[in-house]
């Protein structure tokens, strides 16, 4: 085992505990997250105040998701509409105290220091995924963070070209994608109301083993 993968959390706190309890990843392996901390689920401060914690005893790579990016736009400049109608209202939630507005410097710090992608000699961890078109290294020289984060056309696609698998969450599915060149680790925690979704997916690499767990209320 070289790498632990973790699917997008979307702010399942308990779910997420429940998960790294089940893994118990030895304190060598780095423990790789692929994004998309908060929004829509119950607790998305619990959520980066617990990987906080996490990067202080064990090795970790946080990449950048979406919701991740909406949320450092609206430090930003202030501009909700696009993170309102992706969940972002139940993340300012869990911020607000005495009906005031504030985000900890420590979680904006968080969010600014996630990577767009992780590369090791066999894989490429990315949030969202990359073109099929490029190769990996073009993917990763020319790409944009609009590819990284919001990328959804590998999914069916020809991926002979690429010469690395991409390990990758943002899109639900109900079972892990598991190709020679793909692994889909999203398998919806945050949707546990809808069927075949509401489980949290991390994988063992390079072997590919997958741990789950349920959504935890």
């Amino acid at each position: 085992m070289t790498h632990l993968a973790i699917g997008d959390v979307h702010g399942c706190l308990r779910t997420l505990d429940a998960l790294l309890d089940r893994l118990a990843p030895p304190s060598d392996v780095p423990l790789v997250f692929v994004g998309d901390y908060i929004d829509r689920g119950p607790n998305s401060r619990g959520v980066i105040d617990r990987l906080l914690r996490l990067e202080q005893e064990h090795p970790c790579v946080f990449l950048r998701g979406n919701h991740d990016q909406m949320m450092l736009d609206f430090v930003a400049d202030a501009d909700l509409e696009l993170w309102r109608i992706n969940g972002g209202l139940s993340t300012l939630a869990n911020y607000m105290e005495r009906d005031r507005l504030r985000i900890p410097d420590a979680h904006v710090d968080f969010m600014q220091r996630t990577a767009l992608y992780h590369e090791t000699n066999a894989f490429v961890f990315v949030h969202a995924g990359l073109r099929p078109d490029l190769s990996i290294a073009d993917n990763l020289r020319f790409g944009t963070a609009e590819t990284f984060l919001w990328e959804r056309s590998h999914l069916n696609a020809d991926l002979s070209g690429w010469n690395k698998t991409v390990v990758c969450g943002h899109t639900p599915v109900s079972t892990p994608i598991n190709q020679p060149k793909l692994i889909d680790i999203d398998t919806g925690c945050v949707y546990h109301h809808r069927p075949g979704y509401g489980i949290l997916t991390a994988v063992q690499l390079p072997e590919r083993v997958f741990v789950q767990v349920p959504f935890q209320e």
